[in-house]
């Protein structure tokens, strides 16, 4: 594929881009705000209580501050993504991983069954895993396995990024047990914990099934032509930079599958710290720095190689801690702007003159807005659901599907909103455009998004 003359702007200048536009909105949007109130820890918007208030612009001075301010309010999640890259890069030295995917790609050429079943197999294990526990920062590491592995299978690095991100986000979106999003929508609107999982088993198959689908097409039109990528040009520059040759090299033995036991018995504990424990970012930053000294020790590194693994693993992740800085210093422009509570009012007024089934798309099509500016699944549905519940009331549609109405709005754009701390954490890791990812996700995520309108049909009858 012939690329055209025209270079999009870089990742940087755009997520800056939307500060300033950020900042423009919140000298035309008025101010406004509603009463809040401490529920089990959780802070809920009180519903009917939204008044106008004095608007707050965001002027020069504000903007500057902004990335700053981005860089404190996201400080647990870039702390999260240097440890992270630190333990990958500890791990990646003691050449398991390399051993690893030697055997992966050498049975992907030999077998047309495992060729034809590896990437749903993997895709369907990350979705269950955003299904069932929320996963979403946790891919972000996975970004540095299965870039190499994609590059090697003649694939390329979008579906290298698409296999955990996209689907972990499938399953995001789709969830039926997700305690982040679910959990706490359902207990905010007041319906049993986790009821209607039935048909929410019916929706995740359904998303799931979809996301695959368009992976899997996308990667074998790039197998049988690698020119047609939307990356080719710069996969060119990393099959150069990077160790891509798993013909030759040494075995599988016995050291490798110490190590990556080792690495499987963290991720073991990262489920059950995560499901059973409630574990979030802190928790899950220090398994994977212990995670790393073990697998060093155990793939034969002394302290030296450890803390040196650690100190570059980080150091190649520096671009990305910035981005994620940027990413938040939007929401930051909009929350002091005021202008956040102001959208989610006007918005939720204008729902209730439409069918209850069309009410609850628009419920889903106002979600979907917000996402943009609170991307963060439970507080979006702290921020959403205390209004959504009781207008669900009103105009006739079942609290339940008001809930599934907000997961979807939540789930889909996660996959390419840049205000997503984990969505430009994965494409700047991945090295991938921004720009580029939009142009190939923007058909899935319209094929999601009218599965979602189709599927909020059925749960009108149903609950």
């Amino acid at each position: 594929m012939k690329l055209s003359k025209f270079k999009a702007p870089d990742t940087f200048i755009i997520i800056s881009s939307l500060i300033v536009i950020a900042a423009v909105l919140t000298w035309i949007i008025p101010g406004g705000q509603f009463e809040r109130e401490i529920v089990d820890g959780r802070e809920r918007v009180l519903p009917g209580s939204f008044q106008y208030t004095d608007a707050n612009p965001q002027g020069p001075f504000e903007i500057l501050l902004a990335p700053i301010k981005g860089f404190v309010d996201a400080a647990l999640i870039i702390g999260f993504v240097l440890i992270v890259g630190g333990a990958f890069n500890v791990l990646q030295r003691t050449e398991a991983i390399d051993a690893a995917l030697r055997g992966i790609v050498q049975a992907h050429k030999k077998s047309p069954v495992v060729r034809a079943l590896l990437i749903p197999i993997f895709m369907v294990l990350f979705s269950l895993a955003g299904s069932i526990f929320g996963m979403a920062e946790e891919t972000i590491p996975f970004v540095l396995i299965f870039v190499p592995l994609a590059l090697a299978l003649r694939y390329d690095s979008i579906v290298g990024a698409a296999i955990p991100f996209v689907g972990s986000g499938a399953g995001f979106a789709g969830a039926f047990l997700n305690p982040f999003t679910i959990g706490i929508a359902q207990g905010i609107a007041e319906v049993p914990l986790f009821s209607g999982i039935e048909y929410r088993v019916i929706v995740w198959l359904i998303t799931t099934s979809i996301t695959i689908t368009f992976v899997m097409l996308y990667a074998q039109r790039i197998r049988k032509d690698p020119t047609k990528s939307l990356v080719y040009d710069l996969d060119k520059e990393k099959r150069e930079t990077l160790k891509l040759d798993f013909d030759e090299g040494e075995p599988l033995d016995t050291r490798h599958k110490l190590v990556l036991a080792t690495f499987a018995v963290g991720m073991m504990v990262l489920v059950v710290g995560v499901l059973q424990f409630h574990w979030y970012i802190e928790e899950i930053a220090a398994l994977f720095l212990a995670t790393g000294i073990a697998v060093g020790i155990v793939g034969g590194l002394n302290a030296d190689q450890i803390s040196k693994g650690f100190l570059e693993g980080a150091k190649d992740l520096v671009g990305t801690a910035i981005i994620i800085g940027l990413a938040r210093g939007i929401l930051i422009v909009a929350k002091d702007g005021r202008i956040i509570d102001t959208m989610l009012h006007a918005m939720s007024t204008v729902i209730g003159t439409f069918h209850p089934i069309v009410s609850s798309q628009l419920m889903m099509g106002v979600q979907t807005l917000l996402n943009f500016f609170v991307p963060s699944g439970s507080g979006q549905a702290a921020l959403t659901m205390p209004v959504m519940a009781p207008l669900a009331d009103l105009v006739g549609v079942s609290r339940q599907t008001a809930v599934l109405a907000y997961q979807f709005g939540d789930g889909f754009t996660n996959l390419i909103i840049p205000t997503s701390a984990v969505t430009m954490g994965v494409l700047t890791l991945a090295k991938v455009p921004w720009e580029r990812w939009a142009r190939w996700i923007l058909p899935l995520i319209g094929w999601l998004f009218l599965a979602g309108l189709l599927l909020l049909i059925p749960a009108h009858f149903l609950w």
